[in-house]
């Protein structure tokens, strides 16, 4: 799936910020997987509280700490935020395995268009060959948690791997020394998340003012969904 990027940069979501910039780097993070393209916002409420679970979600199916290798899956934020210091206020503490387009890359609105995107957040998922296989899949991350995946796996006929790709082992530590204090971590993050996530708050500036309802999927801890992206 790494033609829908080609000639583009994406940046890995690292403390380095490194950049994805050759068609080698690109097919080695996004070809042969399953690919989410998460249409987001910080600011956004609704946003604000699907974030923690799509985080979750990612985490358990890509993090050492829960699998043995990682799964095939691959995540690029498409922020619809309003400026580059939400975006990246945002991506601070989200998966390092996450990849985004530079704030100004106009690639951004012809994936909105392409993907008939009217709402955040929303989550487009594709086959390796591109073709959309859910066209929002918030409401089933939500429910399911990462046994989704496994589905879209099976469904997108995936080539199983049976070897660690090199980027894998980036940031490998070994597991004895790290296991009580990654427990921790999560641990202290699932608390944060929860005791701060909220469905109050302001709306998103460039969504509609219509108030926030809650429908089946707050059981999911995901408030309806009632927002419209406005025409820019």
């Amino acid at each position: 799936m790494s033609s829908l990027f080609t000639g583009k940069v994406l940046i890995r979501n690292n403390s380095e910020g490194d950049e994805v910039d050759t068609q080698q780097e690109l097919s080695l993070r996004l070809d042969n997987r399953v690919l989410l393209l998460y249409f987001g916002a910080g600011e956004c409420p609704q946003c604000q509280a699907f974030a923690p679970i799509l985080k979750d979600f990612f985490v358990k199916l890509t993090d050492e700490f829960y699998v043995n290798r990682s799964s095939q899956i691959a995540l690029v934020y498409i922020s619809q935020d309003q400026t580059e210091e939400q975006q990246d206020t945002f991506l601070r503490d989200m998966p390092r395995k996450w990849l985004f387009l530079p704030f100004q890359d106009e690639l951004k609105r012809d994936l909105e268009q392409m993907f008939a995107v009217d709402h955040v957040p929303m989550v487009v998922v594709l086959k390796p060959n591109g073709e959309v296989l859910t066209r929002d899949a918030v409401e089933e991350i939500g429910r399911l948690g990462p046994a989704c995946f496994w589905n879209w796996q099976e469904a997108s006929e995936v080539i199983d791997r049976n070897f660690l790709a090199a980027e894998d082992f980036d940031d490998l530590a070994p597991r004895s020394l790290t296991d009580p204090i990654r427990r921790l971590k999560y641990k202290i993050e699932k608390e944060s998340s929860r005791s701060h996530t909220s469905q109050d708050g302001p709306p998103c500036p460039y969504l509609s003012s219509a108030p926030l309802k809650l429908s089946k999927n707050a059981k999911f801890g995901l408030p309806e969904m009632p927002y419209r992206l406005e025409a820019s």
